[in-house]
């Protein structure tokens, strides 16, 4: 089931060019070229319910300002989303009691009063019953260990102390869908790891979340389903198998040989690309699953070349992404 319909979605902004120097600025006053920047461009996709949707793109793609307009915060030029059939900008005040947004450069907590007192602030505004507070508070708060943290002011807090703080403000009032705009930027391999635990365990329960992120980590952990976005147009939408797949069914393969061979006595076919030579007996090389099978070509390796240490690896998600990125 769709919890997110969208259609032909566009945003369009009018900039205007300047000049630069003296003359070129008084020009300025007076006349001023206009440029039309399309943001978004005719974006269509739809997510399920109860899935984790990651939005990519280089910067200045079009991402934040996607996921802006699907949380009701900027007006579409044209298009249309239908989100649990809401619109978010003609139903706001409806729709928001229903999602919850984390925006990593962004705060929702107030800057000289601990997070416990900004969450009671959200309290109210939700009308949230107090027994359900309390008992959703220290849920939250257990599982991110800010239990002493969050009495302390905002402003004292690390970067990753007030994330965590940030996505326990949006999730009080149990939200079935979350919008997060980087939600990791900044942060450091544990305080990461331990947001995309507490995303694994909310989705776990029924919440949809969709992030954009420039993490690859965070899409490896936690995506079921990918968009990518460039120059403000979709390139891609599908699965993260599909994605992995986008450049053919390739494995990177390691070896350690036992001595040094020449290239040109390994054999090696056109469904095998030698990567890198990192020394004499340490080699990386790519092979083309969908023309050798990756068993029948290790049997081959076997009779060409002695090696005493042997690694198997996905295709590294940055070079999928980065080639789609060049592609458009």
């Amino acid at each position: 089931m769709h919890i997110i319909k969208v259609n032909n979605l566009t945003k369009t902004y009018t900039t205007y060019k300047r000049g630069s120097g003296f003359s070129e600025t008084i020009k300025g006053f007076f006349k001023r070229e206009k440029v039309i920047v399309n943001a978004v461009d005719n974006v269509s996709f739809e997510v399920e319910e109860g899935s984790i949707c990651c939005l990519l793109g280089p910067n200045g793609a079009g991402k934040s300002t996607t996921i802006k307009m699907l949380c009701g915060a900027l007006y579409p030029t044209s298009g249309e989303i239908l989100s649990m059939n809401f619109s978010p900008y003609s139903d706001r005040k409806k729709y928001v009691r229903e999602i919850g947004a984390v925006f990593g450069q962004r705060s929702q907590l107030v800057w000289d009063i601990p997070p416990v007192d900004s969450f009671n602030m959200n309290r109210a505004i939700y009308g949230i019953p107090a027994a359900d507070y309390k008992s959703r508070l220290n849920e939250l708060a257990a599982m991110f260990e800010v239990e002493e943290v969050m009495h302390k002011p905002t402003r004292v807090l690390s970067l990753g102390e007030r994330m965590k703080c940030e996505f326990i403000m949006a999730m009080l009032h149990k939200p079935k869908i979350v919008f997060l705009d980087e939600p990791t930027i900044g942060l450091d391999v544990i305080a990461k790891a331990k947001i995309r635990e507490f995303i694994q365990k909310i989705n776990k329960t029924g919440t949809s979340f969709i992030l954009t992120t420039h993490d690859l980590e965070d899409v490896k952990q936690l995506a079921n389903h990918v968009i990518v976005i460039n120059h403000g147009e979709k390139v891609f939408d599908d699965t993260l198998q599909k994605l992995q797949l986008n450049l053919g069914e390739k494995k990177i393969v390691e070896l350690v040989l036992e001595q040094p061979v020449n290239e040109n006595e390994t054999g090696f076919s056109g469904n095998v690309r030698l990567l890198e030579k990192k020394s004499p007996l340490e080699l990386t090389l790519e092979v083309d699953t969908s023309k050798i099978a990756i068993s029948e070509f290790i049997e081959s390796l076997s009779g060409k070349i002695k090696f005493s240490d042997i690694s198997i690896k996905e295709l590294p998600m940055e070079e999928i992404i980065t080639q789609i990125y060049r592609d458009r």
